[in-house]
C-alpha cells in the first residue's frame, strides 16, 4: 500500500478512494467524530485529513459547515452541529477570514482596539462552542500573507497588517496557555514553510474559494492528524538511531575514536554535532533516546567518549550494538522500555537497513531520511512524529526516568530476593482523588496507555472533569517516587457507583513501573474509599484488546473472583468484607496540593 506519509500531494488525491476503502478496512480503527467549520471551501483538506486519520488507526466521520460559515455554526445557528455532537471542532480560517485590520494611519489605541475586537470574535466562537458541545477545539493562527502594503514598515507600523497578524497570533498563543480545550495550529510556521507560492494560489480562491493549494492544504492536513494524535496519545515516544555515518561521521571500528567525524572543525563534522543537539533537544523534552547499531558493543561505546559528543551513554534509555538484525534489535528494545513498537522512530543512514525495518515492522515510523546528515532533523520535523499538545512536568521527565529504570533493573540482581529489591527502593507513593492539578496528565495518560489497560475506555478533558467533579464517581491517581527518582503519576482508577456495588470502570498504570507492586497499593485505596462510601463489593472488568493481554489475569491475581466470559472478555468482582490490606512495600504520603 501506497504511504499515506509520505506521498504528495497530487498522488493521494488521485489514489483517494482506493486508499480510503484500503485503510478503513484495517482493524481496531477509533471512530471519531470531526467538525471541520470553514472560513472558506473545505472539502480538499477534509479530503487528505480523512487519509492521514485512518492511518493514524482512527475512522474519522466528518460534519463540515458551509462555505464561511464558521462563526455562525458556532455561535448563531448550532443545531446541526450540535447533533452531530464532535469530539474534535476545528475552525479552518485563515488570512483571508481575518477582519478589523486596522488602517493604514492607526494609531497605537486604534491597533489595540482593532487586536481586542477580532480576539473577541474568536473568542466568542471558542466560548460557544465551550458551552454548548464541550470538546477540543483546534484553532488556527494566521499567516502572514503575499503583500505587504508597507513593505518593511508593515511590521513595525500600528496601520501595518503583519503586526496585527503578529499581534494576533501572540493573543491566541496565550489564549491557549490559559484553555485547556484550545490547541493552536500554527498555520504561520506551515506557510513559511511552503512560502508564498507554494502555499496561496489566487486562482484558486477566486474561483473555488480554496485559500491553499494542494500542497498546502497537505501540509495543514498532516498536521491536523498529528495534532488529533497528540490528543489522543498516539505521538511517538522513542526514537531509535543508528551510530556510524547517522550520529557521528566514519566507522568507530574502523577509524576508532579520535577519527570519527563530530565537532566544529569542519561543516561535515559540524552537521553531526548539530543533528545530536537536536536528539539531545528531543530528550529533553521528553521523548525516549535508544541505540540500534551493527558494532561491537565496547567500540559502539567508545564514540559517546569523544570530547565532541554531545550524546552521552547516559541519555540512552536502551543501547543495541550487536551483529542481529536490527528489527529484532528493535523488538529487544520495545520489550525492555515496555513500549510498543508503534511508538518507535527508526533513524538510519543505509536505506536498506531502513527498508528491512520498515517491512519488517509497519508500525515503526521509518523516514526516507538519505544519507546527508544536515537533513535529519528536517525529516523528523516534516514528520511532526513527537507532536504534542503541551507539556507536563511528567513529560519533561519521562526520558530521564526510563535511564533511571535501567539503572533499577541493573540493582535487581544485586538481591537473591525479589522482596529484599523493592524494599531497597524506598518507595513512596501519592494516591488520591482526581484534582485540578492533573486532569490534564491524567485525561493524557488515559489517552496514551494501552498495554496495562484493563478497559482501554478513552476520555475527553471534559469528561474527565465531569466525572472528578460527579460524587457517583470514585477516581484515583498515583504518583511513585524511589530512591533513584520520581515516576511522576503513572496509574488511574475510575469507578462508578451503582448502590452498593463500585463498578471499575478504568483501571491503567504506566508500564514504566510494572512489577514495583503499585497496583496493590491502589486496590487497599480504592477498598478503604469504597468501604467509606457504604460500598460492600468491587466490579472489574477485562476488555480484550490487541495489545492488553499482560493483564487479562490482573483480577484474578488480586483474588477478585470470576463472574463470567464472554469471549476473552471477562467480569470480576471482590467482597470487601474481609478484605485484608496488600501492600508492603510503598509507603504513602499525603498530597501536595501547594
Amino acid at each position: 500500500m501506497l504511504r499515506v506519509d509520505s506521498a504528495d500531494s497530487s498522488t493521494l488525491l488521485l489514489k483517494r478512494k482506493s486508499l480510503r476503502r484500503e485503510l478503513s478496512a484495517k482493524q481496531d480503527l477509533r471512530d471519531l467524530r470531526v467538525a471541520v467549520l470553514g472560513g472558506s471551501t473545505t472539502n480538499e483538506v477534509v479530503d487528505l485529513l480523512e487519509l492521514h486519520l485512518l492511518a493514524d488507526g482512527f475512522r474519522p466521520t466528518f460534519y463540515q459547515s458551509d462555505y464561511g460559515r464558521w462563526y455562525e455554526d458556532a455561535v448563531l445557528d448550532s443545531a446541526a452541529l450540535v447533533a452531530f455532537a464532535p469530539e474534535l471542532v476545528y475552525l479552518h480560517t485563515s488570512g483571508v477570514n481575518l477582519g478589523g485590520v486596522p488602517p493604514v494611519n492607526a494609531d497605537r489605541a486604534a491597533f489595540e482596539a482593532a487586536v481586542a475586537g477580532e480576539l473577541g470574535r474568536f473568542r466568542n466562537a471558542w466560548r460557544a462552542i465551550d458551552e454548548k458541545l464541550g470538546c477540543q477545539i483546534i484553532q488556527n493562527n494566521f499567516e502572514r500573507g503575499p503583500s505587504r502594503m508597507l513593505g518593511n514598515l508593515d511590521a513595525t507600523s500600528y496601520g501595518g497588517r503583519t503586526r496585527f497578524v503578529n499581534a494576533i497570533n501572540a493573543a491566541f498563543a496565550d489564549e491557549a496557555l490559559g484553555n485547556r480545550r484550545l490547541v493552536i495550529q500554527d498555520l504561520d510556521t506551515l506557510s513559511a514553510r511552503l512560502g508564498d507560492k507554494g502555499w496561496f494560489d489566487r486562482h484558486r480562491w477566486f474561483a473555488y474559494k480554496i485559500f491553499g493549494t494542494p500542497d498546502a492544504n497537505l501540509a495543514i492536513a498532516r498536521s491536523l492528524a498529528a495534532i488529533t494524535r497528540a490528543l489522543y496519545g498516539k505521538s511517538k515516544k522513542c526514537l531509535v538511531l543508528d551510530l556510524d555515518n547517522t550520529l557521528w561521521g566514519g566507522v568507530i571500528g574502523d577509524d576508532g575514536v579520535d577519527k570519527i567525524k563530530i565537532g566544529r572543525e569542519t561543516a561535515s563534522a559540524e552537521s553531526y554535532t548539530a543533528f545530536q543537539e537536536y536528539c539531545l533537544a528531543l530528550r529533553h523534552r521528553g521523548v525516549v533516546l535508544a541505540v540500534c547499531s551493527k558494532n561491537e558493543e565496547e567500540n559502539a561505546k567508545k564514540g559517546f567518549s569523544h570530547p565532541d559528543s554531545v550524546l552521552k551513554l547516559e541519555h540512552f534509555a536502551a543501547f543495541r550494538a550487536n551483529w542481529s538484525p536490527k528489527h529484532e534489535n528493535i523488538l529487544s528494545i520495545a520489550a525492555e522500555l515496555n513500549l510498543g513498537v508503534d511508538s518507535f522512530v527508526f533513524v538510519d543512514d543505509n536505506p536498506a537497513e531502513r527498508a528491512l525495518v520498515a517491512a519488517q515492522l509497519p508500525g515503526v515510523a521509518v523516514p526516507d531520511v538519505g544519507s546527508e546528515v544536515a537533513y535529519y532533523a528536517d525529516f523528523l520535523e516534516a514528520g511532526h512524529y513527537f507532536e504534542s499538545v503541551g507539556l507536563s512536568a511528567e513529560d519533561l521527565a519521562r526520558a530521564e526516568a526510563y535511564a533511571l529504570n535501567s539503572q533499577r533493573a541493573a540493582q535487581t540482581a544485586q538481591f537473591a530476593d525479589y522482596g529484599e529489591y523493592l524494599a531497597s527502593l524506598a518507595m513512596t507513593a501519592e494516591i488520591a482523588a482526581f484534582s485540578p492539578t492533573y486532569l490534564d496528565r491524567i485525561t493524557q495518560l488515559i489517552n496514551k496507555t494501552n498495554q496495562f489497560n484493563l478497559t482501554t475506555r478513552r476520555y475527553t478533558l471534559a469528561e474527565i472533569e465531569a466525572i472528578a467533579a460527579n460524587p457517583q464517581h470514585l477516581t484515583l491517581y498515583g504518583r511513585l517516587s524511589d530512591t533513584f527518582g520520581d515516576n511522576g503519576l503513572i496509574s488511574i482508577i475510575i469507578g462508578k457507583k451503582q448502590g452498593t456495588v463500585l463498578d471499575l470502570e478504568l483501571w491503567l498504570m504506566s508500564c514504566r513501573v510494572l512489577k514495583r507492586d503499585m497496583e496493590l497499593a491502589m486496590l487497599d485505596s480504592i477498598v478503604e474509599r469504597a468501604r467509606a462510601a457504604g460500598i460492600g463489593t468491587l466490579r472489574g472488568y477485562y476488555k480484550k484488546t490487541a495489545k492488553n493481554a499482560m493483564v487479562a489475569d490482573h483480577y484474578e491475581k488480586l483474588g477478585f473472583a470470576r463472574i463470567s466470559t464472554d469471549g476473552e472478555d471477562s467480569s470480576w468482582s471482590l467482597d470487601l468484607s474481609s478484605y485484608q490490606p496488600k501492600n508492603r512495600y510503598i509507603k504513602l504520603k499525603e498530597p501536595d496540593r501547594g
